[in-house]
């Protein structure tokens, strides 16, 4: 098997991922990308990207993510296509093997994000950037006044109600139990403002012809079904972090990578970045900024081996 050997390795080609290969190939590593599929995660769900400072106007996911890869590989950095099979630590190197290359690095970074689990409905997939969202910073404000459905009964989905209800009056939101999975305080302040619950219920479709424009609800105790007019869908039913390559690693109850605030986990060299580590606040913007934060590490360790 072929080996090629590099300083800084980082799986996924996400905004963590591209922020980190640039900065560590503008600092002199000799840096490579490793992606599974293409590159962008999330981001490339995204129809306008309005909120990331600098940016203006808004511009699509895929331009915002075309862009953040030309800039990484401007600096040197490469990127690969490839589908990690394994990892390991071998005499204070980290070896990543994929299918035909075997490759070696001095540092690693794991920037996997997290994939949002899906209501799996008819319609989910079809309307998604046409009224299914699953970031209500990201997208609410396109609904600014329209009749706006959360599907949820945690922290999250609590939480997103309560920030949408800043934007619309009509917010309704949909759990399948008969009360809420979230603290008491989050739920309290999120009947306080008005937000209208729909218990025992579940999506069973969401309906619509260019966009969203219902969804029918079955009552889980009765069996009815019902329709329920709708402009928008804001799912927030849990994320799923991708860890299964760094299984060992310590995690929060979410499933998240623990790291200090180098972004370093427990294992000397290896960094964790972006929607795979824990944190209270996953926005583009914080994925750049943990990406550039451990870039910056792994330069300090690398140059002081």
């Amino acid at each position: 098997m072929e080996i090629k050997n590099y300083d800084y390795i980082i799986i996924g080609a996400g905004p963590a991922g591209l922020a980190g290969a640039q900065y560590a190939a503008r600092g002199g590593l000799k840096t490579l990308v490793l992606e599974g599929i293409a590159s962008g995660g999330q981001v490339m769900q995204i129809n306008e990207l309005e909120n990331y400072p600098g940016v203006f106007p808004a511009i699509n996911g895929n331009e915002f993510i075309e862009t953040m890869q030309k800039q990484a590989e401007s600096f040197g950095a490469e990127i690969a296509h490839v589908q990690v099979s394994s990892i390991d630590k071998t005499n204070n190197l980290f070896v990543i093997k994929t299918k035909d290359i075997e490759y070696h690095s001095k540092c690693l970074c794991i920037a996997t994000g997290a994939v949002h689990r899906n209501l799996e409905v008819p319609g989910e997939k079809e309307f998604t950037g046409r009224g299914v969202s699953y970031c209500a910073v990201c997208d609410g404000p396109f609904f600014r006044n329209k009749k706006i459905i959360v599907v949820g009964g945690g922290d999250s989905a609590c939480s997103e109600a309560i920030y949408l209800s800043t934007i619309s009056n009509d917010v309704s939101i949909v759990h399948r139990r008969d009360s809420f999975r979230a603290q008491k305080a989050v739920v309290d302040k999120m009947l306080e403002k008005g937000i209208k619950p729909v218990y025992d219920s579940v999506v069973k479709k969401i309906n619509g012809s260019v966009k969203v424009e219902s969804v029918t609800l079955e009552n889980v105790k009765t069996g009815e079904q019902t329709d329920l007019l709708c402009d928008a869908v804001f799912v927030f039913t849990g994320m799923i972090p991708q860890t299964d390559l760094v299984d060992m690693l310590p995690k929060d109850e979410g499933g998240y990578i623990k790291t200090n605030e180098e972004m370093e986990t427990l294992i000397p060299g290896l960094f964790a970045t972006g929607d795979v580590r824990s944190k209270s606040f996953r926005q583009i913007v914080t994925a750049v900024s943990d990406g550039a934060i451990a870039a910056n590490r792994a330069k300090e360790i690398i140059n002081h081996k």
